[in-house]
C-alpha cells in the first residue's frame, strides 16, 4: 500500500498522539498541500477538501480512518464560510457524524480553515 504524504508539522508537535485507553489526537490542519509546503489555492470549499484529507492521511498512518473521528473542531477565518463549509465536511466525513465545534478564530496567512479531530481505536 501507497503511503500518503503527510503534511509536515510546522511547529514543535506531533501529527498524531495516542493514548492508552484508545484514542488518538490528530493536531489541527489548514489545507496546507505536503508536497508543497504551501497553502492550497481555492476558496472555502477546497480548503475544507485539503484539511479533511490531510486529517485522513494522518490518521491512516495510525490504522485509522475518518470512521474513526469522534469528536472534531474547526477553526474558520470567517464564519460566513460555514454553509459551504459544512456541506464539504457532510460530503467527505461519514455518517454518524462526530461531535463537532466550530469557531471563527484568526488563523495562518492565507488560510481559510483549520481543523483538528479527535478518533478512537476500535474495541
Amino acid at each position: 500500500m501507497i503511503q500518503p504524504a503527510l503534511p509536515r508539522p510546522a511547529g514543535a508537535y506531533s501529527l498524531l498522539w495516542s493514548v492508552p485507553g484508545g484514542l488518538a489526537f490528530v493536531a489541527g490542519q489548514t489545507a496546507t498541500d505536503p508536497t508543497t509546503g504551501l497553502i492550497s489555492e481555492g476558496g472555502i470549499r477546497e480548503q475544507t477538501r485539503q484539511a479533511l484529507s490531510n486529517i485522513a492521511a494522518i490518521l491512516a498512518s495510525g490504522g485509522l480512518d475518518l470512521s474513526n473521528v469522534v469528536k472534531v473542531s474547526v477553526f474558520l477565518a470567517d464564519l460566513r464560510d460555514f454553509q459551504a463549509m459544512n456541506e464539504e465536511y457532510a460530503a467527505l466525513v461519514p455518517e454518524p457524524y462526530p461531535a463537532r465545534t466550530t469557531v471563527q478564530a484568526g488563523l495562518a496567512p492565507g488560510a481559510l480553515i483549520e481543523i483538528d479531530a479527535v478518533a478512537a481505536r476500535p474495541a
